[in-house]
């Protein structure tokens, strides 16, 4: 195994990361490192050998690790990574730090980016994806980001140099989001606060929030969210089409499609990350042979399978 650069972090080899992920599935990674703040970070990647590759991982919220693991180092940011500040009516926040917990310390300061409150998981992984619900996006709210470069440079990129849109966005090969600007509207605190509450009864009324899940299983296959307006196409939605193709409900092994919302894909009886990926490429079939329609994953799946 290559020898890897010294570092102030920690520097697990062979480390399973079935316990860092929502879906609780995966093999190992060939190294996990938990950097200690951005210098470290910083010099780690500039002295690691190039030819090996490198994996940021946030809170594992939206992701499927296959069972044979990641070829690589799993870089993985942590409390050098989670601070929020607010600044006039900028949000700054470290990649590492909760979507929920920017949501709230925005609200205190009466800045909106409640549409984030519900969103799982860490800012840079809702840069990455261009998260948002409710018909808002990063986008619509994202300044720059501060990347650390595969060779270790520190650099900041306008949001223009991201090409953000659905689901999706172009950064460098190898970078690490290590934090985010965002600029938002003014509004009451104490109505910003009602908003997030009434959203999340409202999510935990129609989605499997108790259950281990990785949030929305396919992108919908209009191209965009449920945005609540009144042009809003309940026929474009994947939950719909699941359903048409009569996936609702459906198992594989320990994977299962939900019955309270069918675009979730669970892990409801110790799966394996086969299990779930296998089980969203049945109902992937089924959703083209009933209706067309080829559904994309919203959900990312790294890693080899296992070779038993």
């Amino acid at each position: 195994m290559t020898k890897l650069p010294e570092t102030r972090g920690v520097l697990t080899p062979n480390r399973p990361l079935a316990d860092l992920t929502w879906l609780r599935v995966g093999g190992p990674a060939d190294w996990l490192f938990q950097p200690a703040d951005e210098a470290d970070l910083a010099g780690f990647l500039e002295a690691l050998d190039p030819s090996v590759p490198v994996f940021p991982m946030g809170v594992g919220s939206n992701l499927i690790v296959r069972d044979g693991g990641i070829r690589a180092v799993v870089i993985r940011l942590g409390r050098g990574f989670n601070s929020i500040s607010v600044e006039g009516d900028r949000i700054v926040a470290g990649a590492a730090a909760l979507d929920a917990h920017v949501a709230k310390r925005a609200a205190e300061a009466g800045l909106d980016l409640t549409f984030l409150r519900t969103i799982p998981g860490s800012i840079g992984g809702a840069v990455r994806m261009n998260a948002g619900c409710y018909g808002s996006y990063v986008a619509d709210v994202l300044e720059e980001i501060r990347v650390i470069t595969r060779d270790g440079r520190i650099e900041t990129l306008p949001v223009p140099a991201l090409n953000l849109r659905y689901r999706q966005s172009d950064l460098p090969e190898g970078s690490v989001i290590v934090s985010a600007t965002f600029r938002a509207g003014r509004s009451d605190p104490e109505a910003l606060e009602a908003r997030m509450a009434d959203q999340i009864a409202k999510r935990d009324a129609s989605q499997p929030t108790k259950e281990r899940s990785a949030g929305s299983t396919f992108r919908n296959p209009a191209g965009r969210s449920s945005t609540g307006k009144a042009d809003d196409s309940h026929e474009l939605k994947a939950w719909k089409v699941i359903d048409d193709a009569g996936m609702r409900g459906a198992r594989l092994g320990g994977a299962q499609m939900s019955t309270m919302h069918s675009n979730f894909l669970m892990n409801a009886k110790a799966a394996t990350a086969a299990d779930l990926e296998n089980l969203g490429e049945e109902v992937r079939k089924k959703v083209f042979q009933s209706s067309g329609i080829t559904l994309e994953w919203e959900i990312m799946r790294v890693g080899e399978r296992s070779q038993d």
